[in-house]
């Protein structure tokens, strides 16, 4: 059994602001160790499970924010960027089942730190009428390779969006949502503890999950955070400018569709 394990940042305990997810600062520092520990005990409960290989993805960011040393050895490490599948780079090599650790609510919801992709450029994203998170988005990537999300853990607000998606997956809740920078979080302890248990739970009923497919070319609707960044979106000839935040494009699968997303995130840049 071969298991992937997506790791974010803001969905892990004791993590609330931007300050904790940027580098540059001592909160960051703290707060990449602490992600590095949930994935650890992910990891952990995969080989408890009866993982034989594991591969764990680092998806904030920049995708290099756990330090390499302070991981499970076991486990092999997916870092750096662009890579075309991001948050679930390591899908391709034949996995049987996919973890989402430290993840977050999507883009105006009520979550801790809720965004999607880029909260500088992204307000939503729908593939058909279905808006989606990270966890939605990068689920239904995984599910056209054929793998199911049976695990994830982050705060409620999370849970409540993602629950639909996956019925079959175990959810761990790390902290209940107080606001975009606040919250009741367990301790990392308690966190480990229950991610760890969370994942043994979600392989030992993986024979009954199923990956999350959308059928056939996707028309993404995108909505942006401004008129200007769609003006910078729209210089590419597959958007459709709908009115002034909202494009329209059609991929022909969901890695298609989420490989422009990133290019867009990419472009975003100009403008900051």
């Amino acid at each position: 059994m071969k298991v992937l394990i997506s790791t974010d940042i803001e969905g892990v305990a004791g993590v609330y602001h931007h300050e904790q997810a940027r580098q540059g600062n001592p909160e960051y520092e703290r707060a990449r160790v602490l992600m590095a520990q949930e994935a650890n005990a992910a990891i952990a409960g995969a080989f408890d499970a009866g993982a034989t290989e594991v591969l764990v993805n680092d998806s904030h960011g920049g995708f290099r924010n756990m330090p390499p040393d302070v991981l499970d050895a076991r486990a092999r490490v997916v870092q750096g960027k662009p890579r075309y599948l991001s948050m679930v780079a390591g899908v391709e090599e034949g996995v049987d089942a996919l973890c989402m650790v430290g993840y977050h609510s999507r883009a105006q919801g009520r979550g801790i730190l809720a965004h999607t992709i880029n909260s500088f450029a992204f307000a939503s994203i729908s593939l058909g009428n279905q808006e989606l998170g990270e966890a939605g988005l990068y689920g239904a990537l995984a599910g056209e390779y054929g793998v199911p999300v049976v695990m994830a853990s982050g705060d409620d607000v999370f849970i409540s969006e993602n629950q639909a998606l996956f019925p079959h997956a175990s959810f761990v809740q790390t902290k209940k949502a107080t606001g975009f920078n606040s919250g009741v979080s367990l301790s990392p302890e308690q966190s480990r503890q229950a991610i760890r248990a969370g994942v043994i739970e979600g392989l030992a009923a993986r024979a009954h999950a199923r990956p999350l497919v959308f059928q056939g070319p996707q028309v993404v609707t995108l909505r942006t955070q401004s008129p200007m960044m769609a003006d910078l979106f729209c210089q590419w000839p597959s958007f459709e400018r709908v009115d002034g935040v909202t494009l329209r494009f059609t991929a022909e699968t969901v890695e298609s569709a989420v490989r422009m997303l990133n290019c867009c995130s990419a472009m975003s840049s100009m403008l900051r």
